[in-house]
This record gives C-alpha cells, sequence and structure tokens, in this order.
C-alpha cells in the first residue's frame, strides 16, 4: 500500500522525500514498480468489475451477500469474505433503507366499520348487542390467549375461546359458541375493536352467514377505554370465578 501511495502521489513530491517519510527504500519501490501484477491481485481487479457492475445493476442497493450470490449465479468460484474484502476497497456499500421525503404524513387513522353501538351499553333485551374481545393469560408454558363474547343485557359470558396464538380462528371460535348456545332470532350487534382479527374476510364473511352486523370502536376514542373497560371488567371476574372454581376441587 506504501508503494502504491508513493506511486500514485509521485508526480506531485519527490519519491525519495515519500520514502523517507513511510519509511521504505527507494529500491524497493523502482523493484516494485517493475514486478508484474500478482495472478491474485489481476483476479481481485477482474472480480471487483464484476461485484460493481453487477452493483449498479441492483441500482446501487445490494450488500455484499447479494453480490456474492449474483456472482456464484455467474459462475464465479468466491467466498462472502472474499466478496466482503473487495467492496471494501471498492467503496461498494449496501443502502439500508430509505430516506423519507420531507412533507405532512398525520391524517386521521383508517376506519373499517362503522361505530354503530356508540357507547349505548344500555339494552333492553338480551341477543341484541354483543362485545368482544381478546385478552391474554401467563401459563406455565406461555401465553395462552382468550377470546370472550358477552351479552350487554345479562353482562354474561355467552361463548369463548382459547388458544396458544392470537389468530382470527380464537375470535371465530368464540364467536360461534355464542350462536350456537344463544340461537339469536333476530339480527345482533357485534362490537369490538378493528384489530386484524376483527376486520379479517372470514371474520366479515361468518358475520353475513350468521346474520350479525359488525361495529367497531373508532381508533380514537378507543385510547379511552370507555369501551374496554366494560368487557375486561367482566372478562377478570370470569377468568377469577373460573380459577376459584378449579382450584377448589
Amino acid at each position: 500500500m506504501r508503494y502504491a501511495f508513493v506511486a500514485e502521489h509521485r508526480g506531485q513530491f519527490s519519491i525519495r522525500a515519500m520514502c523517507r517519510c513511510l519509511r521504505i527504500q527507494p529500491s524497493g519501490f523502482y523493484a516494485w514498480l517493475q514486478a508484474p501484477v500478482s495472478a491474485r491481485a489481476q483476479e481481485d481487479r477482474r472480480q471487483t468489475e464484476l461485484l460493481q457492475e453487477a452493483w449498479v445493476e441492483s441500482g446501487k442497493v445490494y450488500g455484499y451477500r447479494k453480490l456474492h450470490d449474483d456472482l456464484v449465479e455467474q459462475g464465479e468460484s468466491i467466498c462472502p469474505n472474499r466478496v466482503a474484502r473487495l467492496t471494501q476497497l471498492a467503496g461498494i456499500k449496501a443502502q439500508i433503507g430509505y430516506k423519507r421525503r420531507p412533507g405532512s404524513y398525520g391524517g386521521k387513522p383508517s376506519v373499517v366499520v362503522d361505530n354503530t353501538l356508540d357507547r349505548q351499553f344500555d339494552v333492553e333485551a338480551p341477543d341484541k348487542v354483543w362485545v368482544t374481545d381478546i385478552t391474554y393469560i401467563r401459563t406455565q408454558e406461555g401465553f395462552a390467549y382468550l377470546a370472550v363474547i358477552i351479552d350487554l343485557y345479562s353482562r354474561r359470558v355467552v361463548g369463548w375461546s382459547m388458544q396458544s396464538r392470537q389468530t382470527t380462528d380464537v375470535v371465530l371460535q368464540a364467536l360461534l359458541m355464542a350462536v350456537w348456545r344463544r340461537k339469536p332470532k333476530t339480527k345482533v350487534l357485534i362490537h369490538s375493536d378493528q384489530g386484524s382479527q376483527f376486520t379479517s374476510m372470514d371474520w366479515a364473511a361468518f358475520l353475513r352467514a350468521h346474520n350479525l352486523e359488525h361495529s367497531g370502536v373508532p381508533p380514537l376514542k378507543w385510547s379511552t377505554h370507555w369501551d374496554r373497560n366494560i368487557l375486561f371488567r367482566r372478562t377478570i371476574r370470569w377468568q377469577a370465578s373460573e380459577t376459584n372454581r378449579k382450584t377448589s376441587f
């Protein structure tokens, strides 16, 4: 590297002065100039050009791992460590992330369903309004996710389901139990948040098939916890009663 520095700047400075500063012999520098380029250096130069071409074709976003894959696909015999060394010497870097364009990104959160219930928690008859949500329970084998359906009229649990994953199936099983147990004669309003489990296509298809109408909590009002407390308080009491019942035997 010191010989290369002297060769690059010999038009600006004295060769002997640079050799004296770099603590090398001028005879060694002249011998280095006359020596042919080694086969390894030639191979490095050739593969660096291939890496440069592959990097430009990728839009200058590929790192050394993907560049290594490109060279292997071209039939080159090269290891990832050598690609990392050549890309570092050539100044080839991966583009990590993208700069966000300046501007205003505020706005209203997306609303999938309307808030038909609108905090009208006083219901005159059973099987008119159900509320649902998911909570988790810590167990010795991990977390268990509990989905509960509660009738707003009686505040009783009419359906529930527990699984090891928080998926759409856990809420569908709870709703299926509620429909099977209560067998409502008229349309029931089912109130939930607007999470992915309650806005999926499977959830919407189930509601249409069983004469259920969906009501969703607006994201801004959800943070006030008014809609959630009516369910969580009842769910916690139900969990406590079930725990006490099982431990009493």
